[in-house]
């Protein structure tokens, strides 16, 4: 298995290593990411001026590390189509810092990133800790090496195109209640903007949630109950012949985890 992994937080976020250990034993395992954190860029691409590239010292062996001084979108449309002469069969974008969640996806350049490989017909799923601080990520890497197992061993069962987005809480594995297929939730993402002085300056701060109702069913409700929420965002999963597989990537990730759904 060829795999690409990125994420907006940075090519040296602890993440996406945590993520690159865990997914090498499958196959190659290239990193394609930001220089620096791209976090809320969404599908940004950048279209109007050069995108500076350099190989980046990467701390696992194995592993070749490309470093972009561009979004997450722009890492994948560059390692897919010009860096790299063989193709992938999985993007991962991932592990995130912090929640990707209900309608905040739109805004979120974890799930920008995937959705290129989307694009591009490769299975492609973004990974996220809902936490942005003592992040544990062991939980997080491990449901993304079992739904990478599941879809190698599926092949050519798999829809494609296929994009899932995950999310963990930041808990230990025993507080984990268990897996859920979920679908988005209603949270908007408002931004506290603060003033810099008298200057006309301002700072756009971290998202403040609202309108958050978290109706059972809904990856919110499932992150708030303890759960991993697995979200298929291309809508093939949820169809009568995909509800098969939707489950059997469920049951994969909570053997993984020590539940035994």
């Amino acid at each position: 298995m060829n795999i690409l992994l990125t994420n907006d937080d940075g090519i040296q976020a602890a993440g996406i290593w945590r993520l690159a250990e865990a997914l090498r034993p499958l196959g190659r395992v290239t990193v394609v990411a930001p220089e620096r954190n791209q976090s809320g860029i969404g599908t940004a691409k950048s279209l109007h001026a050069p995108v500076p590239t350099r190989e980046y010292q990467s701390p696992l062996e194995g592993v070749r590390a490309v470093s972009v001084g561009g979004t997450p979108a722009d890492c994948v449309i560059l390692a897919t189509e010009s860096l790299f002469s063989e193709p992938f069969d999985l993007v991962v974008s991932g592990i995130n810092e912090g929640a990707n969640l209900g309608l905040d996806i739109m805004s979120s350049g974890t799930v920008g990133g995937a959705l290129q490989g989307y694009y591009r017909n490769i299975p492609s799923m973004a990974v996220s800790v809902t936490s942005l601080s003592n992040v544990q990520f062991d939980g997080a890497a491990n449901a993304a090496k079992a739904l990478a197992q599941a879809l190698l061993a599926k092949g050519k069962a798999v829809p494609a195109p296929l994009l899932l987005n995950v999310n963990l809480p930041n808990v230990s594995r025993s507080l984990l209640q268990g897996i859920e297929l979920t679908r988005l939730g209603p949270r908007a993402d408002m931004r506290n903007v603060e003033t810099e002085g008298e200057s006309g300056h301002y700072r756009i701060m971290h998202n403040k949630p609202v309108g958050d109702q978290a109706e059972e069913g809904t990856d919110i409700w499932a992150i708030r109950n303890n759960n991993v929420s697995i979200t298929p965002l291309n809508g093939l999963l949820t169809t009568a012949e995909g509800t098969t597989l939707s489950q059997a990537l469920a049951h994969e990730v909570a053997r993984a985890l020590g539940m035994g759904k």
